[in-house]
């Protein structure tokens, strides 16, 4: 009798990890995603890339805005009568009355080398943070927040030059291949899952649009590590006239000068360790995304300006 799997996930990173699944041939008999968010302004209502892709590969597919204290969605779960299922950033937290609906378990993709980052925002917190590796975990999902057994993690090495866009890419690449390694084994119980050392968990809070200003008395290394880490959202930023101006992409340099001088006419600024941030990308509020020379063009912000 073939198995029946339930895939579980929202934003783009489990896009590739779901296709993975159906294209060798694993058998998807639901797919939860969060439901349509209207844009800012309202006037557009924007699928999940699960959503979208689950269309494509016409999978079926539900869309309910909870699922605690759910009854309907309880009793329909339940009658998939599901083997598996794979949770990858689906963005709710899965109820304890769940997580006995599947003969196997519920097991999650994680974006962290657990116990370390758990929560909401792992890749941008390890980017800020300055760690060496990152990775993802493929574990059980238990009733409190990333605390279940971990059966294999898989690193990557992060240099500066690595956003949160990058490294989510990777990671993700790296979970649709390696997931093929761990699933047979889940299903045929023969994965050995190991118990988190609980004492060495740190948590990534979800970030909050306010942690990116940016404070030029910091080290140029923690700027860059804001920066990378909050790309391409919410941003690492700072304000100027009143106005909010977002860096995209920038490196390190050094120069002469007070936290927050700007000292060349490419937008050069001072770091709280006499070194620079030398800014390659930046988007003015309400403006397109510009490289620092068509930036320079048009801005009032000059060579000797403290911002």
């Amino acid at each position: 009798m073939a198995k029946k799997i339930v895939f579980m996930g929202t934003p783009m990173f489990a896009v590739p990890i779901l296709k993975s699944l159906y294209q060798n041939g694993y058998p998807i008999s639901e797919v939860y995603t969060q439901p349509p968010q209207k844009s800012q302004r309202g006037q557009k209502i924007n699928k999940s890339p699960i959503q979208g892709i689950a269309e494509t590969l016409n999978l079926k597919f539900r869309t309910p805005k909870y699922l605690k204290d759910n009854n309907d969605e309880y009793e329909y779960f339940q009658s998939i009568d599901a083997d598996l299922a794979i949770v990858v950033a689906y963005g709710q937290i899965i109820p304890k009355e769940f997580l006995s609906l599947t003969k196997k378990g519920f097991i999650n993709i994680h974006a962290s080398l657990l116990p370390k980052w758990r929560g909401a925002a792992p890749i941008q917190r390890s980017i800020m943070n300055l760690d060496k590796e990152t990775g993802v975990s493929v574990m059980k999902i238990a009733e409190q927040l990333d605390t279940g057994p971990v059966c294999n993690t898989y690193k990557i090495n992060l240099d500066n030059n690595l956003n949160a866009s990058d490294v989510a890419d990777k990671l993700s690449l790296i979970a649709a291949e390696k997931l093929l390694d761990n699933i047979d084994d889940i299903l045929e119980d023969k994965a050995k899952f190991i118990d988190q050392d609980h004492s060495k968990a740190t948590y990534a809070f979800k970030i909050q649009k306010a942690e990116g200003e940016i404070n030029w008395n910091d080290e140029a290394k923690n700027i860059i590590g804001k920066i990378n880490g909050l790309y391409p959202v919410p941003g690492a930023f700072f304000i100027y006239k009143g106005e909010r101006y977002k860096i995209l992409k920038a490196e390190i340099g050094n120069g002469i000068g007070r936290p927050g001088e700007i000292v060349s006419d490419y937008l050069e600024i001072v770091c709280g360790d006499k070194q620079t941030i030398k800014i390659q990308e930046i988007q003015r509020q309400g403006k397109r995304p510009q490289n620092i020379g068509e930036f320079m063009l048009g801005s009032q912000i000059k060579k000797g300006a403290v911002i």
